[in-house]
């Protein structure tokens, strides 16, 4: 299977970078092909507004976000929390892409993930996140994965200190791969 993956925040040393950064190796290893993409790439473009649409049609950003959904099977993303919610910068880009016809979220699949300094690792984020997505067709895997304490949470090398959560990571991911076969 062919994934591309991101991590939602445009902040220099995000913690869901590094939480995507080891995900993104254990895909690998896992024997998925994976396209990591910058944010930034999917990201870059102006609120929203069908008048804009109208008058200079979809921006870049959008562009890539609609090929990226036609070349792969699905998308892995570590998404931040902000105010409890989606960040806007993924639910602008969101919006966007969802004014495509044929609509190319419809029939993707995705895994959603969140690392966060809290105790509570994100996770209302994800239940947010989950929403647009959904509508527009993706399938998203019903287990997500939150990392509390994301700011202790890492070994030197990148992986997780906590090798029960590597383990439930591992088999989070595991099971949303084996939906492809």
């Amino acid at each position: 299977m062919k994934l591309f993956t991101f991590a939602a925040s445009l902040r220099t040393g995000s913690w869901n970078q590094k939480l995507m950064d080891h995900t993104s190796a254990l895909l690998r290893e896992q024997g998925a092909t994976v396209t990591e993409v910058p944010f930034a790439d999917l990201a870059q473009m102006p609120i929203y507004s069908g008048d804009l649409q109208d008058s200079e049609g979809f921006p870049e950003a959008a562009e890539r976000w609609k090929s990226l959904l036609e070349d792969h099977d699905g998308f892995v993303a570590t998404i931040p929390e902000y105010n409890y919610s989606i960040p806007g910068g993924l639910k602008n880009a969101i919006d966007w892409v969802s004014r495509y016809r044929p609509q190319p979220f419809r029939g993707s699949r995705a895994f959603l993930l969140s690392a966060s300094p809290s105790m509570v690792g994100g996770n209302r984020g994800l239940w947010a996140s989950r929403v647009p997505f959904e509508l527009l067709g993706v399938h998203v895997y019903p287990d997500m994965f939150s990392l509390a304490r994301a700011n202790k949470a890492f070994d030197e090398d990148g992986s997780l200190e906590d090798k029960g959560l590597e383990q439930r990571l591992n088999g989070a991911l595991e099971g949303f791969l084996g939906e492809f076969k």
